[in-house]
């Protein structure tokens, strides 16, 4: 028995070189050489056909106003080819209007000439900070779900959330929340291994519904003593305690998880054992001597709200989104006013044209993000 299927087996083969040595002297002898193109492929050859001004565009995250597309947001989809929207309570009325304002933004994008999807993006990490409360079921506050001590249940709730997400047209979600022992209801536990139980949790939950995640606000803010909305905090803290605290989280999930699934968000607080003179997320030295270099993260970066009065407050718009990216950041994210949108952007274009933008750097950010976008799947 074991002999006669020996044979065929051989027969067979020998079917299967025949065939292979008849295509090989025929015309479709080059096709059968070719390679698949791979996911590094398609990203490469997009982003070789990019100008710079569009690929400084996929760099930028706005926030747009109204519950329907209006002409200013067409404007900086097209004149500025911005990649990228962060939505607010200010854009979202009902689930079948807000599917329709994210597919509306797709088309645009499209329309303009964009080649790839835009990310759409909001802040739903539960408790005071959720949006669309009348249509989105708001999670709990992450302390109310470490205290009660259930992953099950935060794995539970970020796939549900992911879900509505994604059914909405929104794929980017700015949570979880990674800090560990802030002074409110937003970080799971004042424990840091607690809090990488928790936060690996909440990933494989926004995984199972293929939503992608943000681990913020690195390095962690626990420790802060001053809203970055109003003023910038300092933690004087050395390196070695967090590694030991604070970082852990963050390590974790890059050590566990594939690096194109999730955002790490960067703060506007300043670590001046770290670095001196800048906040974080104006920091080459946190942003790539510690995030990139040190602790092996190869993913998104983005920074915190621009508006911010941590940075706002000490450079220019156009400024402060230029040190940002000098810092190492892949993605300027600024929330609220077209003029300070506008601003970042033109600040980046003027970098870029008189050389002061590395451009082997920006294009390693592009292909982060068109690569984030295609594996992710998002659809026009």
């Amino acid at each position: 028995m074991k002999r006669n299927k020996w044979i065929k087996s051989l027969a067979m083969g020998l079917i299967s070189l025949g065939v292979a040595v008849a295509v090989g002297c025929g015309q479709g002898a080059d096709k059968a050489a070719e390679k698949p193109q791979t996911l590094d492929d398609k990203v490469d050859a997009i982003v070789a056909n990019m100008s710079y001004k569009e690929k400084l565009g996929q760099m930028v995250m706005i926030g747009i106003h109204g519950t329907e597309i209006t002409d200013d947001a067409k404007y900086m989809l097209s004149q500025y080819h911005i990649g990228n929207i962060i939505l607010f309570d200010r854009n979202l009325q009902t689930a079948e209007q807000t599917a329709k304002l994210t597919a509306d933004l797709q088309q645009a994008a499209s329309d303009a000439g964009q080649p790839v999807p835009l990310f759409i993006a909001i802040d739903e990490e539960g408790g005071r900070v959720v949006r669309g409360k009348n249509f989105i079921e708001p999670p709990p506050s992450q302390q109310e779900l470490g205290n009660a001590g259930e992953t099950t249940a935060v794995e539970a709730w970020a796939r549900k959330t992911g879900a509505a997400l994604k059914d909405l047209g929104i794929h980017v979600n700015f949570a979880p929340v990674a800090d560990v022992g802030a002074n409110d209801t937003r970080s799971y536990s004042q424990d840091p291994d607690t809090v990488v139980k928790f936060v690996k949790a909440a990933a494989q939950g926004y995984e199972s519904s293929r939503e992608i995640y943000a681990l913020k606000h690195f390095p962690g803010i626990g420790r802060g003593t001053v809203d970055s909305h109003q003023d910038i905090s300092s933690i004087d803290v050395t390196e070695d305690t967090l590694f030991k605290t604070d970082l852990k989280p963050f390590q974790a999930l890059i050590d566990e998880k594939a690096d194109q699934d999730f955002f790490i968000l960067v703060s506007h607080l300043k670590y001046p054992q770290l670095d001196k003179e800048n906040a974080a997320s104006q920091s080459h030295a946190i942003v790539t001597g510690l995030l990139r270099e040190k602790m092996g993260y190869n993913g998104l970066i983005i920074t915190d709200d621009l508006e911010m009065g941590a940075v706002a407050k000490y450079g220019s718009y156009r400024d402060i989104g230029v040190k940002a990216v000098k810092a190492g950041v892949d993605i300027v994210m600024m929330c609220h006013e077209y003029p300070h949108e506008t601003d970042v952007y033109l600040g980046l274009l003027e970098a870029y044209e008189n050389g002061e933008l590395d451009k082997d750097q920006i294009d390693a950010s592009v292909r982060r993000i068109v690569k984030a976008k295609l594996r992710n799947g998002i659809p026009y």
